[in-house]
């Protein structure tokens, strides 16, 4: 029976485990703060679980249009509508754990044994935990996880400056909270806060929110945040952020200065690959100390593999789950399909939210992807105008001579779900014809997904 050793309990490493457990591995995951990792402990689900809240506040204060009307609340509280975030965390913790005991139930099914501590690989071969216990094995996953950066000498206090890993035990709401990078976490957490209700400053080192992302999605959703009343700095570099008693003071690298009563550092991640023996285990690692994987997650040494954050590759729990079961497909000898990044599905939980599969605009644009595109804006939607939506848009890609569905943004509320369609018919090659021909719920906001494919198919250069 082959001996597998898993370093890390997140995604990668257990849907790996179930993965080698179904095919009769003897599988032992080794796990330091419990399992799901900090993908279900303190990243993914808690701030899911928060701007699902959130979301649910904006809706609320945007629903007088549809006719709804709220009398005014205790001590003038607009709209009779408030946040008890120590009830918001309670239910965002309560949901954690139980996400976390959720997935050591399925360990536990599938016979997965749990060893709690601490590992690292003392030789190729063995896995070490906490110093003390070995774990012989004749193949390791790696599946460590990343850590939030912070900028040197700004070192989050989990008091008043933050990483998002803090969040969850703050008292009260931010009064006026600083949110220090515009990507992925910046704009999630920003808009999220936002929307609860505290003044919220945006600091973005480039021209816009969002800046490796589709800039018309970036676009709708700055207009959204700023109408909302957050205040967004563009080209705005921080050089350092200091507390002052109840207050932080983040200075920008041209000398402006900003204070507000808390500071989120969202400034990306550094991958948990030190001091866990990998060098020594001759895995390589590149510049920024990420483990290097080939498609089917293999390191430099054969029967190494690695998943997940600490790779770098899409750091998205999905992708880490993929990449732990592929490793296990190809270390136990089953067919497998390398990774396809081009097949990946990535959603950012803002609101709206912003679904995207496949090729991007940016890459038709460099000449990079020859392809046909069509934008429908979200609001000529009949289930869109039924709902009050009016920010957001579908678009689509595809290939100017077969009509091949390529890829697609989707600025939509639960783009998420709605982005399934154009990951199946990128995955399955499906063209404009299959899908414009595919009968959608009427009236519904994946109507708009057919229509953009009606409209394409009908081009005439297709």
């Amino acid at each position: 029976m082959t001996r597998i050793v898993i370093i890390g309990g997140g995604p990668g490493g257990y849907e790996a485990a179930l993965v080698a457990a179904q095919l009769g591995a003897d599988v032992t995951i080794v796990e330091r703060d419990g399992l799901g990792g900090a993908c279900v402990l303190t990243d993914c689900v808690p701030s899911k679980t928060l701007i699902a809240t959130s979301t649910r506040m904006a809706v609320m204060n945007e629903s007088a249009s549809l006719g709804l009307k709220f009398d005014g609340g205790p001590d003038g509280i607009v709209g009779g509508l408030q946040v008890d975030l120590g009830l918001v965390n309670k239910r965002v913790k309560e949901l954690a754990r139980a996400q976390s005991f959720d997935v050591a139930e399925r360990l536990a099914y599938e016979d997965v044994r749990i060893v709690r501590g601490e590992g690292r690989l003392t030789d190729p071969h063995t896995v070490t935990v906490d110093g003390t216990t070995d774990l012989p094995a004749d193949v390791v996953l790696i599946a460590t996880g990343a850590t939030p950066r912070v900028l040197p000498g700004s070192e989050p206090d989990g008091e008043r400056i933050l990483s998002w890993r803090h969040l969850y035990d703050l008292p009260e709401l931010p009064e006026e909270l600083i949110v220090v990078g515009s990507g992925v976490t910046g704009a999630e957490l920003a808009g999220a806060y936002t929307s609860l209700g505290s003044k919220v400053t945006l600091v973005s080192s480039r021209d816009r929110i969002l800046p490796t992302e589709d800039a018309d999605a970036a676009s709708v959703l700055q207009e959204v945040f700023l109408r909302r009343g957050m205040r967004v700095l563009p080209r705005s570099r921080a050089a350092a952020v200091q507390r002052h008693g109840d207050s932080v003071v983040v200075t920008l690298e041209d000398g402006r200065k900003i204070e507000g009563s808390h500071c989120l550092l969202t400034v990306g991640m550094e991958p948990n690959t030190r001091g866990i023996g990998l060098e020594k285990a001759g895995v390589k690692l590149n510049r920024r100390g990420f483990v290097e994987v080939d498609k089917v997650s293999r390191t430099s040494v054969g029967h190494i593999y690695a998943a997940g954050d600490c790779t770098g590759v899409m750091m998205l729990a999905s992708v880490a789950a993929m990449q732990g079961r592929i490793a296990m497909w190809h270390a136990l000898g089953e067919a497998v399909q390398p990774l396809k990044l081009g097949w990946v599905a990535a959603n950012i939980f803002t609101d709206p939210e912003v679904a995207t599969v496949g090729v991007t605009q940016k890459m038709i644009d460099s000449g990079e992807v020859n392809a046909r595109s069509v934008m429908l804006p979200l609001f000529s939607n009949p289930r869109a105008k039924m709902q009050g939506f009016e920010d957001g848009f579908v678009k689509l890609f595809c290939r100017p001579s077969t009509g091949i569905v390529l890829g697609g943004v989707i600025v939509a509320p639960r783009a998420s779900e709605l982005i399934l369609a154009l990951s199946v018919a990128v995955q399955q090659h499906l063209t404009v014809d299959q899908v414009a021909h595919t009968f959608a719920v009427y009236p519904s906001l994946s109507g708009s997904i057919t229509e953009a494919a009606r409209r394409l198919m009908h081009d005439s250069a297709y």
